[in-house]
């Protein structure tokens, strides 16, 4: 694993490179609202994703770093700053890492990080295709304020993993959503918006971010080898 801290223009980026032998494909991955990149789930779904030939990218967004370094909690920042700073990182990481030089490029997330993904990767042209571990449809208890407009003309490949029992967005919900035919949808056994399953389900959390990483590494490879 690589540490980088560096400043571009008006973004400082705190990343992690996490590297793969003969990667296929190189995903940088967003966190979610509440947790960065040093998160259990952000940090084992990246070994889980390396130790099956992707590169990974963990980051945290700007506000993420103010907590940081202020020890203080604060919200996420307004969706256009998030989505700026996704995109400079983008380009950051595809010309100025040496170890992702033509690979070729995916984004994705947890939660927030992955629907601030599919708001970027149609617009950048490296890039091949979105990952959503996670989606949030809705706010919980609200099904009605669905965040699904954008990905109803989604063009390029998307792929969202969701825990069966999400409360953002439940299995029979997502499938009630109509999406286009270039997003596919896999569901988790029993798994709620952070995979974990209940004991009664015989399944683990871990179990369940080995399975979204195969899902993500067999979904990567099925896009690069078209």
């Amino acid at each position: 694993m690589t540490t980088v801290s560096n400043k571009a223009e008006s973004h400082t980026f705190d990343i992690e490179v996490h590297h793969a032998n003969n990667p296929v494909a190189c995903l940088v991955l967003g966190h979610g609202a509440g947790a960065g990149k040093e998160h259990d789930f952000m940090q084992d779904m990246a070994q889980a994703l390396v130790s099956k030939g992707i590169a990974v990218v963990l980051f945290n967004f700007p506000y993420m770093q103010t907590i940081k370094s202020t020890g203080k909690r604060r919200p996420p920042d307004k969706a256009e700053k998030l989505m700026a700073h996704f995109d400079a990182l983008i380009e950051h990481c595809s010309k100025r890492i040496e170890a992702l030089h033509n690979m070729p490029v995916f984004i994705g997330g947890k939660s927030m990080g992955g629907r601030m993904a599919t708001m970027v990767y149609e617009s950048v042209s490296n890039v091949k295709g979105a990952i959503a571990l996670g989606y949030p449809f809705h706010p919980p208890g609200k099904p009605d304020k669905t965040r699904t407009e954008h990905l109803l003309s989604a063009t390029k490949p998307l792929i969202i993993i969701q825990g069966e029992r999400d409360t953002f967005g439940t299995k029979a919900e997502v499938e009630s959503y109509a999406l286009p035919s270039e997003i596919q949808c896999a569901f988790l056994e029993d798994g709620a918006h952070s995979f974990k399953p209940r004991k009664a389900s015989g399944k683990t959390q871990q179990e369940h971010i080995e399975k979204a990483a195969t899902l993500t590494a067999a979904f990567i490879n099925q896009v690069v080898n078209k």
